[in-house]
């Protein structure tokens, strides 16, 4: 139910900053310092460009501190995320759950879902429940250029984020590397890849990354897949949307997995 009343004071806001990116809010210097000292889970925090003074330098010492990212915006995009809110040139954007960890998820034999920069949250929502369907062990998504997870994206995940582990990766080109050197095979989804998704033999310990929309995997990311995969088409377009090609891939490899093929 929406309040027609104003807010004045600092405090968490549900804003709709545009008709299909839903956030939590926590504008000004008080609640955004006391929800990082809390450990309260931040997707991530913005800052005023040109803003400063000690209490702010705190608050972007504990964010990264805490593997926070910090973004510096101009003022004017704080002003339309806090609307009435007194912002002081420091917002953040609560997440819907905490991370997990790399280390954590990559213990054992099982399938991870790496994502290289999907940025709509409905996708990355989908592409969340699709992995906990399947049975995958946990989604890694990068720390720059990609949805965080919002409230949108718990919605679209539909009760699945609160099974599934998601981990934020600062650097998805060294995790990658990381799963490598614990006995992982990484397999990229590309248009172009040189096997057939349902003709690739899957190790016991897999990766499965998927690219961006529009865009497809990043050329530094393909350069860490141990096989570039592909879903061949019959259509004139040439690519599924994100989370589809998430749910093709995926049931066949839990299809492998429940001894369905050889």
């Amino acid at each position: 139910m929406r309040s027609n009343s104003r807010v004045t004071r600092p405090g968490w806001r549900q804003e709709r900053v545009e008709p299909r990116h839903a956030m939590n809010t926590l504008a000004g210097i008080h609640p955004v310092l006391e929800a990082l000292k809390s450990g309260r889970p931040v997707d991530h925090v913005l800052v005023a460009r040109g803003a400063g003074g000690p209490r702010l330098q705190e608050i972007i010492e504990l964010a990264r501190s805490a593997s926070v990212p910090v973004r510096f915006e101009p003022r004017d995009a704080l002003d339309r995320l806090a609307r009435d809110s007194v912002h002081q040139g420091v917002l953040a954007v609560a997440a819907a759950r905490r991370f997990a960890s790399l280390e954590d998820v990559a213990s054992g034999a099982g399938m991870l879902v790496v994502l290289d920069g999907v940025e709509d949250p409905h996708n990355l929502g989908a592409v969340i429940r699709t992995a906990h369907a399947a049975g995958a062990k946990a989604v890694v998504i990068p720390e720059r250029r990609a949805a965080g997870l919002t409230e949108a994206v718990a919605k679209a995940a539909a009760g699945a984020l609160e099974y599934l582990p998601v981990v934020r990766a600062g650097n998805l080109n060294r995790a990658l590397e990381t799963l490598k050197e614990r006995h992982y095979w990484i397999y990229g989804l590309d248009e172009r890849g040189e096997h057939a998704y349902d003709r690739v033999d899957y190790a016991s310990h897999a990766a499965l990354v998927l690219g961006r929309e529009g865009g497809g995997l990043h050329a530094q990311v393909k350069q860490h897949c141990d096989f570039l995969v592909r879903i061949p088409m019959a259509g004139r377009i040439p690519s599924l949307n994100v989370s589809v090609a998430a749910g093709v891939v995926l049931f066949e490899w839990k299809r492998r997995l429940a001894g369905g093929a050889s």
